[in-house]
């Protein structure tokens, strides 16, 4: 799912999902609610940018 997915890069780079929201400047809670519901692509963009990911590597396990 794509919060366990934003979760576990998070912390393979010392980042917790608090940061994550603010930096991106999501609100509180947000990236938690991703599991269910599927963000607007700019969310997922800043966020794929602060992990230095791209938003295809986040999304990959919806495309197959």
């Amino acid at each position: 799912m794509l919060y366990d997915k934003i979760s576990s890069l998070a912390g393979e780079r010392g980042l917790s999902i608090y940061r994550l929201e603010k930096d991106a400047e999501l609100s509180k809670g947000s990236i938690s609610k991703w599991n269910k519901n599927i963000p607007s692509a700019d969310r997922i963009q800043k966020v794929a940018k602060l992990l230095g990911v791209t938003v295809d590597s986040l999304l990959e396990e919806y495309n197959t």
